[in-house]
């Protein structure tokens, strides 16, 4: 057995690399606690809490906390430190923008077909001067009615025009796709037969979204056990700016990522200001999962498309590993990837 490291280092240090980063004060806080708690406990009576799972019966242990502290004194350097350090020797915007200069294409782009406010081709210029090689076209499903969502029919045109648009692009491409509403069942708002037509599926909350932890967790993983979902959007839809401000929803977002990593689905970072979501306590949660990643603009404009730098700028603040992000993958991998989905439905 590996020698024990002293826990309570471990967890001055990460409290330490969170000012670094900047990130709430009262997170910071709870890890400086815990590490004056944690030092005036006898090894003995760690090393047995450890061992019977009852480090969180201390005052302010939570479970990353109890986790932080059995790695630990495992030996091992605490994964939440090891992201932490991956980040702590350089600027997030340098971190950033190497992801950023990653990205092949935007897995999240609406069109006026939904809500948006240019033309797909419009969309799609934008996309490739910007240095994409593709861009997939997610506007929304028929339930939502606000956002004009696509029936089955104009969701058939549309990949009919996309098909045209492909010829007098190429090689830039259109990826066929769309965002569909998860509803509060679980169940995908779209043809299950149109769905399989498509190159790439975001699944969304945009309802309900005050649901109680447990159903809502039950309705996230039941989406992405559905084999048409690829990535999961704007997970927790919680909105940090404007009139729409809303906390984010209740879920158990440990469930949640052993689901996306069990069925192989990427998690969003979606890069709208008002939304910046997941947070980066959860999205830090993702990577230690090992879960996969698309960071998207969710762009309704042409503009909007430049928006992925906020995205990337909090995944690099999260040590997302660039072998994880789905777009950054050329397109051939990215369709075989999903494709797998199908395949094992």
């Amino acid at each position: 057995m590996a020698d024990s490291r002293d826990p309570s280092a471990d967890l001055r240090r990460i409290a330490f690399l969170l000012e670094v980063a900047n990130e709430p004060t009262f997170r910071v806080r709870a890890f400086r606690n815990a590490a004056a708690l944690v030092a005036t406990l006898p090894a003995t009576e760690l090393a047995d809490r450890a061992r019977r799972g009852t480090l969180r019966d201390l005052a302010g242990i939570g479970e990353v906390l109890a986790r932080t502290i059995a790695e630990s004194l495992r030996g091992e350097e605490p994964v939440y430190l090891r992201r932490l350090e991956a980040t702590g020797g350089q600027p997030i915007a340098d971190l950033g923008a190497a992801l950023r200069a990653a990205l092949r294409g935007d897995c999240h782009v609406h069109s006026d077909w939904s809500d948006g406010g240019s033309p797909i081709r419009e969309m799609a210029e934008a996309a490739r001067d910007l240095g994409h090689e593709y861009m997939v076209l997610t506007d929304h499903s028929p339930r939502l009615t606000v956002a004009n969502g696509l029936t089955a029919e104009r969701l058939v045109q549309q990949l009919d025009e996309v098909s045209l648009l492909n010829v007098q692009l190429a090689p830039f491409r259109i990826l066929t796709g769309i965002e569909v509403d998860i509803l509060s069942d679980g169940g995908l708002d779209q043809d299950p037969a149109l769905l399989s037509r498509l190159d790439l599926v975001v699944g969304s909350v945009h309802s309900e979204l005050r649901m109680d932890e447990k159903p809502m967790t039950k309705r996230l993983v039941t989406a992405l056990a559905n084999p048409h979902l690829d990535v999961l959007g704007h997970m927790t839809g919680r909105m940090v700016t404007g009139k729409r401000r809303r906390p984010p929803s209740a879920l158990d977002a440990e469930i949640v990522f052993a689901a996306a990593l069990r069925f192989d689905k990427a998690i969003e970072v979606n890069s709208r200001p008002e939304r910046l979501d997941p947070p980066k306590r959860i999205l830090r949660l993702a990577v230690e999962a090992g879960c996969r990643v698309a960071i998207d603009s969710d762009a309704h404009a042409p503009g909007q498309l430049a928006w992925l730098p906020f995205g990337c700028d909090r995944a690099a603040a999260c040590a997302v590993p660039e072998a994880s992000v789905v777009n950054a993958m050329e397109a051939e991998a990215l369709l075989a990837w999903t494709a797998s989905h199908e395949a094992s439905g």
